[in-house]
């Protein structure tokens, strides 16, 4: 019964985070699923709870949804994650880790304590690098949105618009990762709990209809930096976790 709960809060406090800043559920959830569940059974499962609170929150922001970032970035997400798989493979996924974390935070910082000094990124090429960098570290770290947001914030993404097209960046990399990881046998949900779902569901729902309130009362200036805050905090997860795996 605790582990269900845990489920339920954590879930329910990640989707409404996600619903009011534009990410989440994924970061908040993670963590602490993989402590209940296991490290693979329990980011897994973070993974198809994350695809389908997006696909929810997809649907009601879909006004505000901009289909050529969408396109654009979400197009190429898989040529990021088939090669971060193999790199993955091949090389220590810690040292990875602690790379990409770094780099992450540092640009992250530039965008958004530099911004006036960072050109703003003109075409579809610098879109489709950020949508690369998602996809390589979905597969790597289960967290596409940080190296978009990098993107976003160089790119002067009105909030409203970053945080409803993250959502379906969101969908895609999430089905993507889980795919990945049912046909290479990286994971496998046949054990999981089916009282475990429930709750998820149950905790996604209530996580919605609160985001969806909070959204309306929060300013968009307070919202905006509430989305860079989880962003840094994503880049600071996967560099944790690489820093743990190397000093292990």
């Amino acid at each position: 019964m605790t582990v269900l709960l845990v489920v339920l809060v954590i879930v329910a406090a990640g989707a409404a985070m996600q619903r009011v800043s534009g990410m989440g559920l994924g970061l908040l959830a993670g963590p602490v699923m993989s402590l209940v569940l296991g490290p693979v059974e329990g980011i897994l499962v973070v993974n198809v709870l994350a695809v389908v609170n997006a696909s929810i929150i997809t649907a009601a922001v879909w006004r505000n949804i901009d289909l050529r970032k969408f396109f654009t970035v979400g197009s190429v997400l898989v040529i990021g994650a088939v090669p971060g798989a193999l790199v993955v493979r091949e090389f220590s996924p810690a040292w990875l880790q602690v790379f990409v974390g770094a780099i992450l935070l540092i640009a992250l910082g530039i965008v958004t304590f530099g911004l006036r000094f960072v050109p703003q990124p003109k075409g579809v090429f610098p879109g489709m690098i950020a949508g690369v960098a998602g996809g390589f570290m979905n597969t790597l770290a289960g967290i596409a949105g940080p190296a978009i947001t990098v993107y976003a914030q160089a790119a002067r993404w009105d909030h409203r618009v970053y945080a409803a097209t993250l959502q379906p960046l969101f969908v895609v990399a999430g089905f993507i990762s889980v795919v990945m990881k049912l046909v290479t046998g990286a994971g496998s949900l046949a054990q999981v709990d089916p009282r475990i779902w429930l709750c998820g569901l149950v905790g996604m729902a209530v996580g919605i209809a609160a985001g969806t309130l909070a959204s309306r009362c929060v300013p968009r200036a307070h919202a905006h930096r509430l989305a860079l805050f989880m962003a840094a905090a994503g880049g600071c997860v996967v560099l944790m976790r690489g820093l743990s795996g190397v000093l292990a």
